[in-house]
Parts: structure tokens; sequence; C-alpha cells
């Protein structure tokens, strides 16, 4: 017998670790019943994930889970907000149980890392397609935000770029790659790790924020067009990893162009450079100064020569022809 909608939400979605004192009413009402904390502010996002456009229709959906999540995550970390809850709108070209199990396995085990609680949601019959909105609690006027840039920053970013994009290539079949650097690249690309950690960290440290999500370009490109400011980037100072470096070399056109890194480009009052460090070294993380925001309008890429680098691509949009 087929399972039904309402089985399909209590078997999958409404047995969770996480129960938090600040969510009264959670899964299974017409609405759920959630409590802000005094003084803070709410941060929302909402991202969907589409088969064909955002991940490979046969991506795991462990996989899938995971990333549908860690996506948003990425977006509060950017605020500096710390993650609280979400809502799951969910289509199905079927109740596929051994698929949902492994999707909610992937979804419910990165929410539990974070402390994050499904609250409600909807599921329905269509082509596959995934819709998280997650909510998050951020001091009153400390958020991160993309129109706080002032000339003299520093432009720094999380971890190394360019590692999804060549993933995507492999899943696509445009790029063989031996086996340790596939599974890592592939991993990057389906199971981003959101820098939440990072964006609490930020908070009262940096300016102003983003996550790449689009490419280093394109994104860092809504920072300057929010504040009003131009920025040099210094190519050659890109973070990539060492499986990018065995692939492509110095192939920055992918390194500034390609999406789905989720890491954090945010920008630096340079006199606190030492702390930004000092916090990066507590936390095992890695954080890169490529360049420095400006008074003049524009981006300028330049290479170690003083030279001015050409880009190939300027990121993903869905609506670009």
């Amino acid at each position: 017998m087929p399972i039904s909608e309402f089985d399909l939400i209590a078997r999958y979605f409404a047995r969770q670790d996480v129960r938090r004192p600040d969510v009264p009413l959670g899964v299974g009402d017409d609405c759920a019943l959630l409590r802000a904390p005094a003084g803070m502010d709410l941060a929302v996002t909402t991202d969907t994930l589409v088969a064909g456009v955002h991940f490979p229709e046969n991506t795991h959906p462990e996989a899938l889970g995971h990333k549908a999540l860690a996506v948003n995550l990425s977006d509060l970390a950017a605020m500096g907000a710390e993650p609280a809850w979400a809502m799951l709108a969910l289509t199905l070209p079927q109740a596929d149980e051994a698929w949902l199990e492994a999707f909610a396995r992937g979804l419910l085990g990165l929410a539990a890392r974070y402390g994050v609680q499904l609250v409600g949601g909807d599921t329905t019959r269509g082509p596959l397609s995934v819709t998280l909105q997650v909510f998050g609690f951020v001091p009153q006027g400390k958020a991160l935000r993309r129109d706080a840039a002032q000339p003299g920053d520093l432009i720094c970013v999380t971890g190394t770029l360019g590692d999804a994009g060549l993933g995507l290539r492999i899943a696509q079949g445009k790029l063989a790659a031996p086996a340790p650097y596939a599974e890592y690249l592939l991993g990057r690309l389906e199971r981003p790790g959101p820098r939440v950690e990072t964006g609490l960290a930020l908070r009262g440290l940096a300016h102003a924020a983003i996550d790449v999500s689009d490419g280093l370009v394109a994104d860092l490109g809504h920072i300057l067009d929010s504040s009003g400011v131009g920025a040099t980037v210094q190519v050659e100072r890109i973070p990539v990893s060492a499986a990018f470096r065995e692939l492509v070399a110095d192939d920055w056109n992918t390194a500034l162009g390609s999406g789905d890194d989720y890491e954090l480009c945010f920008t630096l009052p340079p006199e606190r450079r030492a702390e930004l460090e000092k916090s990066c070294a507590e936390r095992g993380e890695c954080c890169t100064c490529i360049g420095v925001i400006e008074q003049r309008p524009g981006l300028r890429l330049l290479r170690n020569d003083g030279s001015a680098f050409d880009l190939a691509a300027q990121g993903y949009d869905h609506f670009r022809g």
C-alpha cells in the first residue's frame, strides 16, 4: 500500500533529535508556534533546489538533504545569524521510502549539528524540487550586511574557491580526476560545509559579508553595488585546494567565476586583521585576504605583476542568456 502524505511527514520528518524550547508547537498542525528571543532580530532565508538545475538528477538523496539545508545555513552565516528553525516544502515524483529515508537522514543530520528544528512545511507530488526556509537570530543592530563595506577594508574569503565548480565538471563527465581528488571535489559540490561558526565570529569584526554561491566576482559585486564602493582583487592570492592545482593548475576563471562553494567573502578593517587570524586559528579554519575595498567604483582584477586579468565568465545567473 502506498504511503500517504501524512504518514510520510510523521515517519520521516516529525521524528527528529532537535527539540528547541523556543518552539511551543512544531510539525503536525496548521501552523508552527515559535518564540523569538528578546533583543534579537529574526534572520530569514529561502532557497529552492530544482532537479536538473541545481543538482544532477542522480544526486544521492542523503547528499541532497544535506545540501538543501547547508545552502540556507550559509546565508545565515553571511549575516552572522545563529540558526534556529527550518520549514521544508518538498515536491516528489513519487513517495519512494528508501529515497525519503536517505534524504531525511542528510537533512536532519546537519540540522542536529547546528541545533535547527524542523517546524513545518508542505509535501506535494510533481517534478523533484526542494525548498527550505530557515530562520536564525542575530542581536539587534549586529547583522553583517552587504551595504556596509568601507574604503580601505581588506577583502577576505574563507576556505578555498573553485572546488565545487570542478566537482560539477566531474559529475557532468567533463573532467577526469583520480579517485581521491574526485571524491573530495564531488563532496565539496554535494555536501558543502556552511561557515556558521565563522559568521558568528565575524559579528563586530567584519563590516560586510556575503556567501559565495554564484561565484566570487558575482557575489563580491553585490557587496560593491550595495555599498557604493569599488575594489581591487589580487587574483593569484585566491586560495585554491591541492586538488584544484593538480587538475587545472592556475585556472583563475574557475576560481573567480564558478559557484556552489558556499564560502564567505567579507570586508575587514585592516587594524582587525590580527584578531581575524587569531579567531580562524582557534577554529582551525583558513581565511585569506585577497584585495582591498576602494572609493573608485568597479572591480579591478590584477595579477602579481600588476597586469589586468580578464575574466571569461561573471558567475551564475538563472536568467542570463
